[in-house]
């Protein structure tokens, strides 16, 4: 599946900036993604994570309007469920548990996300 494609991956897309999450959305549904979102707040996250109990990977921003995502990355950990994260910050605000979790820096290639989606997927 390293081809580009995302063929039919069910990929949660939790992202606060509107234009960013539709813009990433959209990409990704154009590589044949099934995007499950966007959300852009950690709440509605964590709704979205108990409510679908099929997600293949998730794209996350790091800072949801202040508030960070981290616990909606846990649960999708605890689940075995791949993570990515999004931020326009530096690596030093992501927690020690996360250092094997591939972050895109922002502004976000839809390039390079894909990569670091096939990487989390060891696809």
């Amino acid at each position: 599946m390293s081809d580009g494609t995302l063929g039919g991956r069910r990929v949660l897309v939790v992202e606060d900036e509107y234009m960013l999450a539709e813009e990433l959305s959209a990409e990704l549904a154009n590589v044949g993604a099934v995007v499950l979102g966007p959300v852009g707040d950690l709440a509605d996250a964590t709704a979205l994570i108990q409510a679908e109990q099929d997600i293949d990977v998730a794209v996350l921003d790091a800072n949801l309007g202040g508030e960070m995502v981290f616990p909606a990355a846990d649960l999708l950990i605890e689940r075995g469920v791949p993570i990515v994260f999004t931020t326009g910050y530096d690596a030093s605000i992501i927690p020690g548990r996360f250092s094997g979790v591939a972050r895109c820096e922002k502004p976000v290639s839809i390039d390079k996300v894909i990569q670091a989606i096939h990487q989390a997927r060891r696809d």
